[in-house]
C-alpha cells in the first residue's frame, strides 16, 4: 500500500496541472522546450507527471508574465535562485530596469492617446473628402 506522502500520490497530468494553474497545456510543453521549466519525470506509460515543485515553478513563471516580464526576464529571476532563494538585490535589479520599460511604455501610450484624440475630433460625422484619421494613419 502507498503512503500520500510517496510523490507517486503527489502527481498530476499535464491536463490536470493546466485546469490548476490556468496555463494552457501547449504553453506548459512549450516552457518545457524552452527550458524555462524543467522536464517533469514520467510514468512508466511515457506521460509527464507533475508535483508541488513543477506546479509551483510554473506559477511563478505565469505570475511574471502576467506582470509584464519577458522570458529572459523570467530566465534570470530562474536563474539567479527562483522564488526561494533570489538574492533581493539581483531581484530588485531585474524588476528595476522592468518598471522603466512599462513607465516607456505608459509614456508612449499617453501620447498616442493624445495624437487619437485629436485626430478624432477633428473627423466629421458626415462623409469627409479626406479623413483626419486615414491622413494620419496614411502619413507614417
Amino acid at each position: 500500500m502507498r503512503s500520500i506522502t510517496e510523490p507517486r500520490a503527489r502527481t498530476c497530468s499535464i491536463g490536470e496541472l493546466s485546469r490548476q494553474t490556468g496555463v494552457n497545456i501547449e504553453t506548459i510543453r512549450y516552457y518545457e522546450k524552452i527550458g524555462m521549466l524543467p522536464h517533469p519525470p514520467r510514468s512508466r506509460g511515457g506521460r509527464r507527471m507533475y508535483g508541488v515543485n513543477e506546479k509551483r515553478a510554473l506559477g511563478f513563471v505565469r505570475r511574471s508574465r502576467s506582470l509584464g516580464f519577458t522570458l529572459d526576464e523570467i530566465r534570470a529571476l530562474l536563474k539567479i535562485g527562483g522564488p526561494e532563494k533570489a538574492p533581493c538585490g539581483q531581484v530588485r535589479e531585474i524588476a528595476s530596469r522592468h518598471l522603466g520599460d512599462i513607465r516607456a511604455k505608459i509614456k508612449d501610450l499617453r501620447r498616442l492617446e493624445c495624437v487619437l484624440a485629436e485626430t478624432i475630433a477633428k473627423c466629421a460625422h458626415g462623409r469627409a473628402v479626406k479623413c483626419p484619421v486615414i491622413e494620419v494613419l496614411d502619413s507614417g
